[in-house]
């Protein structure tokens, strides 16, 4: 029976880490850094449940289920599930975080080097995008070019901007804005729920089960394994970064005092920190950071829609990449715009079905708690989706002022209420089979 060597689990949890590791999580924590002043570490606790603790028990989830998000979604029917995997798939990948990942790195490390001019956004990611596509090209050799050569360069850049962080402070710790002061916690939580890597995660988990199938593993028990020890070496991984970077932005207050956000923060410790070179060490640590981003979500979508679309792998590459190039080109503030109602309104039932896939055997029949749960968070989503755009306005008071709204999470006790009223039906319709047998 073929095993991975302990190298090669050590490439697989660097690549899982790596695939993971966008600009947004760059650039995200330092702001929160700044703004939790003393009270960094008690919002970094709340940030690392939502934002490592989530991704990684996705992962997992979806290691025990082969790695597609067919599979875990099959409780809800073959339609809706095919329906909730194209809308995820499409959303982290083509549509928007894709084309993303080039329009931060660009914005973030090459655009105070070269301007903001269309030409230059246009050239940066026409080589950005070639880039993906010819690695994209060889899935079977992710493990090699992203967990041996690029996640490695990836994790050194990073890891000289941690040690840099706590070696190097750029100054005292500043004073705590309100809203960390009264919840540094809750706020810390909320945030990292926000940067929506559990659908992230739902994306990349067939990318790690087919680098594991490309070395020849076939036991669905040990590609299990395989998948949780890399889950779980990327969520170490993820927490080092995120708690370099919040203190870096703790102590950033004398040299990013009013940052609106974590970019300005880190390209004033940077340049306060390294000089002259600090903006170019920034442009690579960006560059490099979203490429292998861009190049895993490339990879999970060309293998999903290759399943259900009569198109090659290769020729679904070739239109993913082309497609990313024309969105990219819209700019990072029209993308951003265009993504969060959308991801706003798909989250909260992608959360529900990964925390229902752990308690499977608790109820009868799992169709009959999971698609209710999901449709109430789906439709609370959409509610969210709906007051954060321009028809907010329009919303009843009511919906616009559900429990937990002004936090993110109005979907989160109407989808327990839900499942309560699920579980009791479960249990009661089941009685009522057992007693017609």
């Amino acid at each position: 029976m073929k095993v991975l060597k302990g190298q090669d689990i050590l490439a697989l949890g660097f690549m899982t880490f790596a695939l993971f590791v966008g600009a947004g999580n760059i650039i995200f924590p330092p702001i929160v850094g700044l703004q939790a002043g003393p009270n960094v570490w008690m919002a970094a606790l709340g940030f690392l449940v939502t934002a490592v603790g989530l991704p990684v028990v996705t992962v997992i989830a979806l290691a025990k289920v082969g790695g597609a998000m067919d599979a875990l979604s099959s409780p809800i029917g073959k339609v809706a599930g095919t329906v909730l995997a194209a809308v995820c798939y499409l959303s982290v990948g083509p549509l928007f975080a894709t084309p993303r990942t080039a329009t931060v790195s660009f914005e973030v490390g090459l655009a105070p080097l070269t301007g903001e001019s269309p030409l230059a956004l246009f050239l940066y990611s026409l080589v950005y995008f070639v880039l993906v596509f010819w690695i994209s090209l060889y899935p079977g050799r992710l493990l090699d070019t992203v967990g041996r050569f690029l996640a490695p360069l990836k994790i050194i850049a990073l890891a000289i901007l941690g040690v840099a962080a706590f070696a190097l402070p750029a100054g005292d710790v500043g004073v705590a804005e309100p809203a960390y002061v009264a919840a540094p916690f809750s706020q810390g939580f909320i945030n990292g729920y926000l940067t929506m890597d559990t659908l992230g995660a739902l994306v990349f988990g067939i990318v790690i089960v087919n680098a594991i199938r490309s070395r020849g593993v076939e036991s669905p028990r040990l590609i299990t394994r395989y998948a949780i020890i890399a889950g779980l070496i990327a969520g170490v991984g993820l927490a080092l970064v995120y708690i370099s970077l919040f203190r870096l932005g703790s102590d950033s207050h004398a040299i990013a005092a009013g940052a609106s956000n974590g970019a300005a923060v880190l390209h004033a410790y940077v340049q306060h920190t390294f000089g002259t070179l600090g903006s170019s060490f920034l442009a690579v640590l960006i560059s490099l950071a979203c490429l292998v981003t861009a190049v895993g979500l490339t990879c999970a979508c060309a293998e999903y829609f290759s399943r259900v679309l009569p198109l090659s792998y290769k020729t679904l590459v070739v239109l993913l990449a082309a497609f990313s190039l024309l969105v990219s080109n819209l700019g990072l503030t029209k993308l951003i715009q265009f993504s969060i109602p959308v991801l706003t309104a798909i989250y909260p039932p992608c959360i529900a079905l990964v925390a229902l896939s752990f308690c499977k055997d608790f109820w009868r029949e799992q169709g009959r708690i999971v698609a209710p749960v999901m449709l109430v968070a789906f439709l609370i989503g959409v509610v969210d989706a709906v007051k954060g755009s321009a028809w907010g306005e329009h919303l009843p008071d009511a919906l616009a002022h559900l429990p937990l709204s002004e936090q993110g999470l109005a979907w989160l006790i109407p989808s327990l209420i839900t499942l309560l009223g699920a579980f009791v039906v479960d249990r009661l319709l089941g009685k009522r089979s057992e007693a017609l047998a």
